[in-house]
């Protein structure tokens, strides 16, 4: 991989890390409706422009109920459970949790009516990373169990999303798409966002987690993520994957003191080897379709 493509990959790892951090820091002050509303509507203001300009707007025709579809699984339904989750839940938790995302898609692919042969590799990776996710959810369900179901349930969201768009959004261009679900789902977010406007200005700390959510971990790193594609072709751009969740464990020790436990690793591993097992087919790396081009984004 060449240096240019080295150092999106490094970006990126950071932007689509730091979400789960920004989100509990966010959230501790910001009602969720305005959090999301806030998130996607700067997200949106900045990718529009750039999808006017290549002039690939058009393209977007004879797709719009897709793709409110995909807005809804992607955007307005996730981002909304995962912040609120975060309120209760360590940043550094719901970031594991999601990364069960790539086994969950091979599940409803499945359940959706692809009969492909698993085979006992494969298989065995769903199971292990089940294993993951129960070790990691495990602790909270006592006091948090509520937290989980949200978590898990936009993981849920993001491999429908997924699935979705590799079978009905995948002739349509990446950054149009996005930008143009980005703002449906802050239309979604524009009236819940108005009733729940805080009174008083957060802190500058919240202000900042909202403004990096909104330019880093969405605009900026879309922009990125169609570089990296560019720079190493999409096989290993969505190696990213599997580094978000180890990027979200160390952001929330470093930053929010959050404990790193054998039973964090553990379930890290088993989650991270089950993706790897489940995803992976003889002879041929996991490829990724327009879905992935969103998915990672918490």
């Amino acid at each position: 991989m060449s240096r240019r493509g080295w150092i999106l990959f490094a970006l990126l790892s950071i932007a689509w890390g730091i979400p789960y951090l920004l989100i509990k820091i966010a959230v501790a002050e910001v009602p969720v409706p305005v959090l999301v509303f806030a998130r996607v509507t700067l997200g949106a203001a900045i990718l529009l422009p750039l999808a006017l300009r290549r002039g690939q707007l058009p393209r977007l025709a004879g797709h719009w109920g897709p793709l409110a579809a995909f807005a809804a699984l992607e955007f307005v339904i996730p981002w909304g459970l995962l912040s609120h989750a975060e309120i209760r839940l360590s940043s550094s938790t719901a970031g594991l949790l999601m990364a069960a995302i790539p086994i969950l898609t091979v599940v409803i692919t499945r359940l959706g009516g692809h009969h492909e042969h698993l085979g006992g590799r494969r298989l065995l990776g769903l199971a292990a990373g089940f294993a993951g996710v129960f070790v990691l959810a495990a602790p909270d369900l006592s006091g948090d169990a509520v937290s989980v179901a949200e978590v898990l349930l936009a993981a849920v969201c993001y491999a429908a999303a997924a699935v979705l768009a590799g079978r009905r959004l995948s002739d349509v261009p990446a950054l149009p798409m996005t930008a143009a679900c980005l703002a449906m789902a802050s239309l979604v977010y524009l009236l819940p966002a108005v009733a729940a406007w805080p009174a008083t200005l957060p802190s500058p700390n919240a202000l900042a987690a909202l403004a990096g959510l909104a330019f880093v971990c969405t605009a900026l790193a879309f922009v990125w993520f169609f570089a990296l594609i560019r720079e190493v072709g999409v096989t290993r751009a969505v190696v990213i994957t599997y580094i978000n969740p180890a990027v979200a464990i160390a952001a929330g020790a470093i930053v929010l003191s959050e404990p790193i436990t054998p039973l964090t690793l553990s379930g890290f591993a088993l989650i991270l080897g089950g993706s790897v097992l489940a995803t992976v087919r003889p002879n041929e790396r996991a490829t990724a379709g327009q879905g992935d081009v969103a998915r990672r984004v918490a």
